[in-house]
């Protein structure tokens, strides 16, 4: 079940946390993988590790930031991972700041690379899958942009923002055989988490339904079952995966 064989997926922000677990998921199931991050260095270990279990994976550079260049650069992967069947927007960044200390550069930095930048890799991405009647897109976006938080508008927007691009898109390409869905994490095990003090993590635990922060393996879970063959009934759905932090 859920087996991606013969798949290409192209997974953003690929180099820690989420986006390399997503990346192991898909590539356990079958899928070759690229392996997309601003920075190649961690990649190259993560495509390693990969290329040990069998899998196929290619390191490729791409700053989401840079708008103009995305689309040219997508057009430089090798063939043989070329046709993209599967995108997975990862890549995100946050610049968190409370409202109206807020400078207009943290908010734009923000939408820019989260928003704008899922945009632009989106649309070079799905022209492959219109051609081949096709595709599966997931968005990572977040349940702060379902329910918001203090000192974090812009990425909050940012986040909100794709959940209403990834339904427009849902209703444009669903009859040409394309997916387009959401995962929404909660509160998860990463670098940025390991930092916070054991009374910090107690408090926003208390928050969760199941009384524990989730893992990049839970998330990557979903992603995979929303790019499998089974989902393939599925599309404009947001699926939260925050362990009841959000309802």
């Amino acid at each position: 079940m859920f087996r991606l064989d013969g798949k290409t997926a192209f997974v953003s922000g690929a180099s820690q946390g989420i986006g390399a677990e997503i990346a192991r998921r898909l590539a356990e199931r079958g899928a070759r993988v690229v392996l997309a991050a601003r920075s190649t260095s961690k990649l190259e270990g993560l495509a390693e590790e990969l290329a040990a279990s069998g899998a196929e994976a290619l390191p490729f550079a791409l700053d989401l930031a840079d708008l103009e260049a995305v689309e040219a650069r997508f057009k430089e992967l090798p063939e043989e991972f070329s046709q993209v069947d599967i995108l997975v927007n990862n890549a995100g960044i946050t610049d968190d700041n409370l409202f109206l200390r807020m400078k207009l550069e943290q908010w734009e930095r923000v939408l820019r690379t989260n928003l704008s930048g899922t945009f632009a890799l989106t649309r070079a991405a799905v022209r492959g899958m219109l051609r081949q009647r096709s595709g599966r897109i997931v968005t990572v976006s977040s349940v702060v942009g379902l329910m918001g938080n203090m000192g974090q508008a812009n990425y909050a927007a940012s986040k909100a923002g794709l959940i209403g691009f990834s339904k427009s898109l849902a209703k444009e390409f669903g009859r040409r055989g394309i997916t387009v869905n959401v995962v929404a994490p909660g509160f998860v095990e990463t670098a940025m988490t390991e930092v916070l003090s054991d009374e910090v993590r107690q408090q926003m635990a208390s928050q969760i339904a199941l009384g524990r922060f989730g893992t990049a393996a839970d998330v990557a879970a979903a992603v995979a079952f929303l790019a499998s063959d089974e989902a393939g009934y599925i599309t404009g759905e947001v699926i939260n995966v925050s362990g009841g932090l959000y309802m």
